[in-house]
């Protein structure tokens, strides 16, 4: 099989499975982060280290953003949604964060699991995930402006050839075409806020295990992070099911 073909299968196998196969790097995570606290030479407390969970929080909930920004304004069938018969797309994107860079929620991604990946404390596994995460998303981008390049011809690569993939330029930045939709974001982002808190909260409890050698509960912050977002989580869950978060072409 050619080079090119090669990348666009995996690429479509990685694409469909995306939301399922980074949690394999989650369980790795959690052991990398186990031995570390484990075998963690104790250090004086700095306003770093007392800080350091709330600065790989911040860093997910700047890829949880920028998935906020990204979501609210796309049409129907667009952004990445794919089905059962593979990627969709009604209408290609190019106007508000799609005219700084071709792949955002992917951008968004990125931070929201590098948040995570920073929790392990262990700065080789962070290098290892931005490699790997480079390796497993140059696929899924290449299928997936394989599949645009296909639908859109030449209005793709017009716009292709000015805006970068990955790393944001301001220089093309273009208004939005539709307005911020806050029931899209609610519908489609609710897994996310929740994700993000209840990985921490287990990150913490699996800390505390470690430290303590057993198993004990304890009201945290985390703790009522995660407990806060999974009510809004199950909320929202209501609402979609009864249509309450519906829009026309949205």
């Amino acid at each position: 099989m050619a080079l090119q073909e090669e990348l666009k299968t995996q690429g479509d196998f990685l694409f469909k499975n995306r939301s399922y196969l980074p949690l394999i790097i989650l369980v790795i995570g959690l052991l990398v982060f186990i031995n570390t606290e484990y075998y963690e030479i104790e250090t004086p407390d700095t306003w770093f280290s007392e800080s350091f969970e709330y600065i790989c929080l911040a860093v997910s909930l700047l890829g949880l953003c920028i998935r906020v920004i990204t979501v609210a304004r796309t049409p129907k069938n667009t952004s990445g949604r794919n089905t059962k018969d593979g990627q969709l797309a009604e209408e290609l994107n190019t106007t508000g964060i799609y005219s700084v860079v071709r792949h955002p929620l992917y951008l968004g991604n990125f931070f929201m699991w590098l948040g995570v990946a920073m929790l392990t404390e262990n700065a080789w596994f962070s290098i290892a995930f931005i490699f790997f995460y480079a390796f497993y998303y140059e696929r899924i981008m290449y299928a997936e402006e394989n599949f645009l390049r296909t639908k859109f011809g030449s209005s793709y690569l017009n716009w292709a050839e000015k805006v970068p993939a990955f790393i944001p330029s301001f220089k093309n930045y273009e208004k939005p075409k539709y307005p911020f939709s806050i029931k899209k974001v609610l519908k489609k982002e609710k897994n996310g806020l929740v994700a993000v808190f209840l990985l921490f909260w287990i990150f913490d409890m699996v800390g505390d295990f470690v430290e303590e050698k057993t198993i004990y509960f304890e009201p945290t912050f985390w703790f009522y992070g995660a407990m806060i977002s999974g009510i809004i989580y199950l909320i929202l869950k209501i609402m979609k099911k009864r249509k309450l978060l519906d829009e026309s072409n949205r």
